[in-house]
């Protein structure tokens, strides 16, 4: 659809340099194919009557036939309201205009047949329909009505009497003047084995559908071709990354071997093995590793990756580890450094907080190859930190980095490129590892060390601060330390949240005789590790904090998490907070906080936790709830971008669009048959815009 489709949409009938500025500045839509392709969000039945008898204000919208009886204005002038009595042969009900109402009053007629579609509500005893829309009935509508279409618009295009009419309006217009300019952008073999409409039929019954049944067939032709394109393309990158980048070679693994043997302090899980494996097999293949390594909360991914990077250090190369705090940094080089100390390898720490002496000895000891692991903040980032050779990039919570500030730690190496692991605590759906991480080879850790206890998720309501305290004080008393997490540092007039301080003076006066430590993200970093390191070595039973512990803090003999306001954090969050609590021997719980005030969304959010500690599961109840879009986090790369195709509904379809692109690359990996030609013009069209993300995670 190049060319016409391109046309500035102030040039549509009907539309004009104003109204273009304005679709532009609300919805981002400048051409004809922006338009054609804004969707509607949903369709109001108009294949359906009812009398007046039947309605009641349970009803979304009802479709009404009859005639217009009297009209009435109520009210001094600011306040005033048009009242309407509307009726057919089985009753009355009152429509009613707060708005527009001396239009209104010119358009309608009393006397004249007319059809009502609205909103019914109940006011008082009776049954009214406000703002409804009315237009002239004409014995054509008796043939049957038709699905309109709802458009998503901004209040202030409505303002500007944008509104869902004069959208129809626009595409009517547009569809009647492109209609034969509309090509067919799928192959003739694709549509034959997906028993798929053309993709004019698609566009027309998308935005005017004669029934229920051609509507399904056009979003299934959209949706398939949404999700083919966008596979295709995370495909190709793969193959091409695969055959182009080279990779260096670490066939030899005898320094592995040694730790494995003599050193590891615990046996490892079938899936941490599995992923081992599968990531060995990557570094001695010769091409470039690009993994994304995904494990539950307390999976064991750190000792993955130690054992991966002495994979790259028995090469003679060096190995990074990122991560996106110092509390998480120290976390992970405390945990790695006992292990290379047994080993005898050289590790370091170097964030923001590090001394410049240190900081030169570092950077000096990195070029010369002496120091063999650094493990950092974007601190590593930095144009004076050089490397020998890096041999192993590793970047933890990695969604918490931009795309070019993790490319720029693998672009430390001049002439190849070092193996890449991408690592992540938050578990994430299949459908949505399929699309932001569809061009990356993928390993789960989906197995939990022997001897972990599951942890018991309770819900409590804030009446029930006293029992919970009673709880907490008998844990600590049995010698464990506890976690209580506030999701906001000051007190906000806003929100009717538990405040930090606040939170921190009541904890201390319900357990006066209690050593209690306090971490918030204001805090100076020395002010917080000095806490942190408190609460580490058992100084201080309680800590009180914000979610900046969310990650990164190990404490094995904490056995409760209490998480205040539990109704206002989202579900990975609340799942990543209860996972710093359940990594010793003992029992642990989460303790989740609330009012009585509860939205739908956070009942579903605090009664999933309730139910299962599976991090996949609760992944895919907050793709439901979220959306993609929000829980990637990943707008840089425009996979989720979705124009009409939904992750959370339509899995199904995404596996047998990958399938039908994956078959289609086995067999034709360069689109060069004349049976592809239209794919291969689609792609070519697109590929200017597109950045090969695959690189670079």
């Amino acid at each position: 659809m190049a060319g016409y489709f391109d046309t500035n949409i102030e040039f549509l009938k009907g539309v004009g340099p104003q109204r273009a500025a304005l679709l532009k500045k609300e919805l981002s839509i400048t051409t004809f194919r922006d338009l054609i392709q804004h969707y509607p969000f949903r369709y109001e039945d108009r294949t359906v009557f009812y009398s007046i008898a039947e309605i009641s204000e349970d009803m979304s919208f009802v479709q009404i036939k009859g005639k217009l009886l009297t009209m009435e204005t109520i009210g001094a002038a600011r306040k005033q309201r048009l009242t309407v009595q509307f009726g057919d042969a089985t009753g009355r009900v009152e429509l009613v205009w707060f708005k527009g109402i001396a239009w209104v009053k010119k358009m309608l007629k009393p006397g004249v047949e007319y059809i009502v579609f609205g909103k019914p509500t109940r006011y008082g005893s009776k049954i009214n329909i406000a703002h409804p829309e009315m237009e002239p009935y004409v014995p054509t509508h008796d043939k049957g009505g038709y699905l309109q279409p709802v458009y998503p618009l901004s209040e202030q295009l409505r303002n500007r009497y944008i509104d869902n009419k004069a959208f129809n309006k626009f595409l009517r217009n547009l569809l009647t003047q492109a209609h034969s300019k509309i090509t067919e952008t799928l192959s003739d073999a694709l549509i034959q084995q997906f028993k798929l409409i053309s993709k004019k039929e698609a566009l027309i019954q998308i935005h005017f559908p004669k029934n229920q049944a051609t509507l399904a067939k056009a979003q299934y032709r959209l949706k398939f071709e949404e999700f083919f394109y966008l596979q295709l393309r995370l495909l190709t990158l793969k193959l091409t990354r695969t055959k182009k980048f080279r990779g260096l070679v670490f066939s030899e693994a005898s320094l592995l071997t040694d730790f494995y043997n003599n050193h590891l302090p615990f046996d490892l899980t079938n899936a941490q093995k599995k992923v081992i494996k599968e990531i060995y097999a990557n570094m001695k293949s010769g091409n470039q590793m690009n993994r994304l390594l995904q494990g539950d909360v307390g999976s064991g991914k750190t000792i993955v990756a130690f054992i991966c990077a002495l994979i790259a250090i028995g090469g003679g190369t060096q190995v990074a580890l990122m991560a996106p705090t110092e509390i998480l940094a120290s976390q992970h080089y405390l945990g790695l450094k006992e292990y290379a100390d047994a080993i005898g390898i050289t590790i370091e720490k170097l964030t923001g907080s590090t001394k410049k002496s240190k900081r030169r000895a570092i950077h000096e000891q990195l070029q010369l190859g002496q120091l063999k692991i650094i493990v950092g903040t974007h601190a590593l980032l930095e144009d004076v930190v050089q490397f020998q050779q890096l041999g192993l990039a590793i970047v933890d919570e990695q969604h918490r980095f931009g795309v070019a500030q993790r490319s720029k730690l693998w672009q430390k190496n001049k002439d190849i490129l070092p193996h890449v692991l991408v690592m992540t605590a938050t578990p994430i759906p299949r459908t949505l590892a399929m699309t932001v991480y569809g061009d990356l080879d993928v390993s789960v850790i989906d197995e939990l060390p022997a001897g972990r206890k599951p942890i018991q998720t309770l819900h409590r309501y804030d009446a029930n601060r006293l029992k919970v305290n009673g709880f907490l004080k008998q844990q600590m008393e049995q010698g464990r330390q506890v976690y209580i997490v506030y999701p906001l540092i000051e007190e906000s007039e806003k929100l009717d949240l538990k405040d930090l301080m606040d939170g921190y003076e009541s904890i201390c006066r319900a357990f006066p005789e209690t050593a209690v430590s306090i971490v918030h993200g204001k805090m100076k970093p020395a002010d917080k590790d000095y806490e942190m390191q408190r609460f580490v070595k058992g100084e201080t039973k309680i800590m009180v904090a914000t979610t900046v512990i969310e990650v990164g803090v190990n404490v094995p003999n904490s056995s409760v998490m209490v998480i205040e306001n539990a109704e206002r954090f989202g579900l990975a969050q609340l799942h990543q907070l209860r996972g710093r609590v359940g990594r010793g021997a003992d029992q642990s719980y989460c303790i989740l906080m609330s009012g009585y005030k509860l939205s739908k969304e956070a009942r579903t959010r605090i009664e999933t936790m309730v139910r299962t500690n599976n991090g996949f599961e609760i992944a895919d109840v907050d793709l439901k709830l979220r959306g993609p879009g929000d829980i990637s986090g990943t707008q840089q790369s425009g996979v989720t971008d979705l124009l009409i195709a939904d992750l959370s509904k339509d899995s199904n379809l995404l596996q047998i669009a990958r399938d039908a692109a994956m078959g289609l690359l086995e067999k034709d990996p360069k689109l060069e048959n004349a049976e592809n030609i239209r794919i291969k013009t689609q792609v070519e069209s697109h590929t200017k815009s597109t950045v090969n993300w695959s690189r670079i995670s």
